[in-house]
C-alpha cells in the first residue's frame, strides 16, 4: 500500500511539500539553539570608573626652561549608565554599562550574561523604557533604536563598541532582540550613574 501511494502525483507533491515546510521551519525557528549555548569571555574592564594613573611631573635636569610640556594624566574611563537585564521573553540576567572611554569612544559592555540561545539576536540601545513581564516583549522597536551587533554569545562577559553617531544620552536601555520574531529575550534599564 505505501509503494502505491507513492506512485501517485498528487501524494509525490505532497510529501515534497512537507519536505519544504519542514526545512523552512527548521531555519526559521533554529529549535536546536534551544538546546546549544554560546559562551563568550571576552576582557572586561574593572567594574565601576578606571582610576587615573598620575603620570610624573617633574622636569629633567637636561632639560632647558620652557622646553618641556606639562605632563597630563590620560582621562579615565566613566560609566555613564548602567542596569541589571530582566527576563522577557526568554529568562535573561546579568548586567550592561555603557561606558566612555579616556579616547573618547563609547561601549557597551555586558557581564554575566545568561540568556536562552536564538535565531536572530541582536544587541539593541533603545530609547524605551524597559517594562516587566509580557508587556515589554515588543516595546523597543517602537521608538529610536541602534543596532549594535549580532549577539556574540548567550552566556558569558561582551563588549560592543558604539557607533560614533550614537550619542549615549539618546537611549534608556539595552535589549536581547529577536529581530526575526520582532521580541525581547531580556532587558536592562540603563540609569545614568
Amino acid at each position: 500500500m505505501g509503494r502505491w501511494i507513492l506512485r501517485s502525483p498528487l501524494a509525490r507533491a505532497g510529501l515534497a511539500a512537507a519536505v519544504v515546510v519542514a526545512l523552512v521551519a527548521l531555519y526559521w525557528f533554529q529549535p536546536w539553539k534551544l538546546f546549544t549555548d554560546t559562551y563568550v569571555d571576552e576582557a572586561l574592564p574593572p567594574a565601576g570608573p578606571t582610576p587615573v594613573v598620575s603620570a610624573p611631573t617633574s622636569t629633567p635636569p637636561s632639560a632647558t626652561p620652557g622646553a618641556v610640556a606639562s605632563a597630563t594624566a590620560p582621562a579615565a574611563d566613566e560609566v555613564l549608565a548602567a542596569g541589571e537585564f530582566v527576563t522577557h521573553e526568554h529568562d535573561t540576567t546579568g548586567s550592561a554599562e555603557i561606558r566612555r572611554l579616556a579616547d573618547g569612544r563609547h561601549q557597551l559592555v555586558i557581564r554575566d550574561l545568561d540568556t536562552s540561545n536564538g535565531p536572530d539576536l541582536r544587541v539593541w540601545l533603545t530609547d524605551q523604557p524597559v517594562i516587566r513581564g509580557t508587556a515589554g516583549w515588543k516595546v523597543f522597536d517602537d521608538g529610536k533604536w541602534v543596532e549594535l551587533a549580532r549577539l556574540k554569545g548567550n552566556k558569558g562577559n561582551q563588549v560592543y563598541d558604539l557607533p560614533a553617531s550614537a550619542d549615549p544620552a539618546d537611549f534608556r536601555s539595552v535589549s536581547i532582540w529577536c529581530k526575526r520574531f520582532s521580541v525581547s529575550f531580556g532587558a536592562a534599564d540603563l540609569t545614568t550613574t
